[in-house]
């Protein structure tokens, strides 16, 4: 494999047509395996001098935020330097060039910014249900399969099982382990075709780590932020909701809110984070078990501007539906609010509506009758601020009241919220993984509580 991608970056620099291999925007694991490896099967099986380069949809410098990716780089010894990533080539220049065949992996629809290279794709291979009215008039191969990883391996054993090293065949094993949740039957998203070519996997190389084992490292690392700087810990899981110009920054951080709160500089951070993204507020869920294995979720409203943290605070606290049962937690960060969720059921996805209507209820305080007294500690002066600063604050080219996409952008296969293989395969997210224990746990210790009686 380390050949073959120092020949790709080679490549490169030649000015030849070239046949991309792109995986989705969101760059997970699956995506980011089936791309090498897919690549590396045509390259191996075409006799013609055709090149064929696996490209990562992201640039490099978001690398960093997938960590089970990197760990996995680094376990299978495969040097990132090696890696195309999209800010390293050109696509549009190569398609104008009429140099660009394209084959998609693990996706089959092109964002809206690279709508002109749908005429180049020659080839779809993908396991979520294919939308025919998006979908490219190229030979489209779609099976709703736990992993992409295991169509690609299907592929190589079918056509061509002498070029299966044991390199590659441990990066395909240990992304369908990761995809499907350890091949866990009572999660249900391993399906037939998953474990067969697991099994086959395991039967031709021995040698492969055990499941549980490359399972739990991989989870780990998609988990850690230990090497994060706060944007990147912000950035990894995080969702974006826009309000009359107002936005606000809801992230998922996977540690305990009560650490994170005492990384050095984390005011300037935020304070920085929010100027480059021109984000009013941050919303942090802090997501983590604790030492006895139980689930424990906290929150964090980070806002300079004081009415409408208040605000925001204020509706979360008083929410009964959801009641999220939130006990403030001592701060000494300035504009800075935290809490400790005593309702661990209520996930992010369930925030969100709460952080809309706190919005909505912000902008109605905003609006003063004629004649009518005005808000109490709060002059004219400072509604008329807060309005011109609110609508000021809306980014060119975003509408209003419009969601901006997430940063990074949501993967798009198999562990998120509201992704389209809802309609074929259960869905699983770090945060319904999350709440699935967390629901496990509860259950138990219910459990427990009615036996002793």
């Amino acid at each position: 494999m380390e050949a073959y991608l120092q020949g790709c970056r080679a490549a490169l620099q030649e000015s030849r047509p070239l046949h991309v291999v792109l995986g989705n925007e969101a760059c997970d694991l699956d995506s980011m395996v089936s791309a090498l490896t897919l690549a590396f099967y045509l390259a191996k099986t075409t006799e013609a001098e055709e090149v064929f380069v696996p490209v990562l949809n992201i640039k490099r410098s978001e690398l960093p935020l997938r960590g089970d990716n990197v760990f996995f780089l680094q376990k299978i010894h495969i040097p990132e330097s090696l890696l195309i990533f999209r800010d390293e080539i050109d696509l549009h220049a190569l398609h104008q060039a009429g140099q660009l065949t394209l084959i998609l992996v693990d996706h089959h629809v092109l964002p809206k910014s690279d709508a002109a290279l749908e005429e180049a794709v020659a080839e779809v291979l993908d396991h979520r249900p294919v939308e025919q009215k998006h979908c490219p008039p190229c030979h489209v191969s779609v099976e709703l399969v736990g992993s992409c990883a295991t169509l690609v391996t299907e592929r190589i054993l079918q056509g061509a099982p002498e070029i299966l090293d044991r390199q590659t065949a441990a990066l395909l094993h240990g992304t369908i382990i990761l995809d499907c949740v350890n091949m866990d039957l009572k999660i249900g998203k391993a399906t037939l075709k998953d474990n067969k070519y697991v099994e086959k996997l395991e039967a031709l190389f021995p040698d492969l780590p055990k499941r549980n084992d490359i399972f739990d490292s991989l989870q780990k690392a998609k988990f850690d932020v230990s090497g994060l700087s706060t944007e990147q810990m912000l950035r990894k899981d995080q969702k974006t909701i826009s309000r009359q110009g107002t936005k606000m920054a809801i992230s998922a951080i996977y540690m305990d809110l009560e650490a994170f709160l005492q990384r050095s500089g984390l005011t300037a951070d935020l304070h920085a984070f929010c100027q480059a993204h021109s984000y009013d507020v941050l919303v942090a869920m802090a997501i983590f078990f604790n030492t006895h294995n139980e689930p424990v979720r906290q929150l964090a409203v980070f806002c300079p501007h004081a009415v409408l943290r208040m605000t925001i605070c204020g509706a979360l606290e008083r929410s009964h539906s959801p009641s999220l049962k939130l006990t403030p937690v001592p701060s000494t960060h300035p504009n800075l609010q935290a809490y400790l969720q005593g309702n661990t059921q209520v996930s992010r996805k369930k925030l969100l509506p709460l952080l809309q209507e706190a919005l909505s209820e912000y902008f109605d305080s905003m609006k003063i009758p004629s004649g009518q007294p005005e808000t109490v500690g709060l002059s004219r002066e400072q509604v008329d601020k807060e309005l011109d600063r609110a609508g000021n604050s809306l980014i060119p080219g975003l509408s209003q009241d419009e969601e901006e996409p997430p940063l990074p952008p949501t993967p798009m296969n198999s562990l998120v919220d509201e992704c389209p293989l809802d309609q074929g395969l259960p869905k699983l997210s770090a945060e319904a993984i999350f709440e699935k224990c967390s629901q496990i746990s509860l259950s138990r210790s219910t459990a427990a509580s009615l036996s002793k009686k």
